[in-house]
């Protein structure tokens, strides 16, 4: 079996695909998944090294989200809705691989509409995003929203879900390129470059004057965003993709009676496992009616180039998910005939 490896902690571009990794076998309650599309994500990066909190077992595969098909040698659990041959999408550690076993929890159907490539950066990046402006932020229509880094996996499904949800959309990132990207693609209604100086002033004149009612910031801006924020305006903390965890003036939140909200969404699963069918079935709802829909960096990596793929979205040259595919759909249907 094809699998990207992980035998001594170091940077991805040490490491090669190696053709003969040992087929994983389902363990209790796990199914044999054959992974045709798997997402490029920054935290494998970190984990490769040893830097991430989630530290496998040396050796280990790396990749983490994907798409694919119940294999047909598959076991199925007891109380597994799947069955041999069903689309899926979803998180097991050991994406970038020809096989992963996983427990059928981590799983979610594939919509019909979608492609495995659409499908294999979903699990994370989409609900994080829709639980972070619904059930955190409780966005409602016609208010502002500010998304930083708006051109990335979770910043540009922000922004399509804000649109989605009646939002007026301000975009904000660090180049011209990826602003056309958040429009295009995203339907932001305007953009702003966070690397000039002064950039707020910008989004206070979108406004009117007023600010945005919710800051999303996947990336260390917080501090920087409560120049523009509104009065009673919600912050929420996604991550700190800039590397740095930023420390705030707590005076502002005083003075401007605004809430600073973190979303883990990992962490559901743990304290809330109720709630996150709920958020799935409210996105596929999205998903299937044409709402919202992935989007994908141009450039789709063979397993062959991982470490290609994961040096781009290190240098902040990807936008949307950088993806790779593992097996194409129609050869593998041919090859049955």
């Amino acid at each position: 079996m094809r699998a990207f490896v992980v035998k001594e902690l170091v940077h991805p571009s040490k490491i090669s695909v190696t053709n003969d990794a040992p087929e994983p076998i389902p363990g209790p309650g796990e199914v044999l998944v054959d992974i045709y599309s798997a997402a490029l994500n920054f935290f494998d990066i970190l984990q490769s090294q040893g830097k991430y909190q989630i530290k496998p077992p040396l050796p280990f595969v790396l990749g983490s989200e994907l798409a694919g098909k119940i294999a047909a040698n598959s076991p199925i659990p007891k109380g597994c809705p799947y069955k041999p041959g069903d689309r899926i999408f979803g998180y097991a550690q050991g994406a970038y691989a020809d096989k992963v076993a996983t427990r059928w929890e981590s799983l979610v159907p594939l919509p019909d509409n979608m492609s495995y490539d659409q499908g294999a950066g979903l699990f994370l990046t989409w609900p994080t995003s829709y639980e972070a402006l619904v059930g955190r932020a409780q966005l409602k229509p016609g208010e502002w929203v500010l998304v930083t880094a708006s051109a990335g996996g979770v910043g540009i499904a922000a922004v399509q879900l804000a649109k989605a949800l009646g939002a007026k959309v301000i975009a904000a990132a660090g180049s011209e390129e990826k602003l056309e990207v958040s429009k295009k693609f995203g339907g932001a209604d305007y953009g702003v470059n966070y690397t000039k100086p002064d950039w707020q002033k910008e989004v206070l004149k979108i406004t009117g004057g007023k600010g945005v009612d919710v800051i999303y910031d996947p990336v260390g801006l917080i501090k920087d965003s409560l120049k523009c924020i509104a009065w009673k305006g919600r912050a929420i903390v996604v991550g700190f993709a800039g590397g740095e965890i930023e420390k705030l003036p707590l005076n502002l939140v005083l003075l401007k009676n605004i809430s600073v909200i973190g979303i883990h969404w990992g962490a559901y699963t743990k304290h809330e496992p109720s709630h996150v069918p709920e958020v799935w079935k409210a996105l596929l709802d999205l998903f299937s009616s044409g709402r919202a829909k992935p989007v994908l960096y141009t450039e789709i990596f063979p397993l062959e180039k991982v470490a290609e793929g994961l040096h781009q979205l290190e240098q902040r040259k990807t936008w949307g998910k950088a993806i790779v595919r593992i097996r194409d759909e129609k050869s593998s249907e041919r090859a049955k005939l």
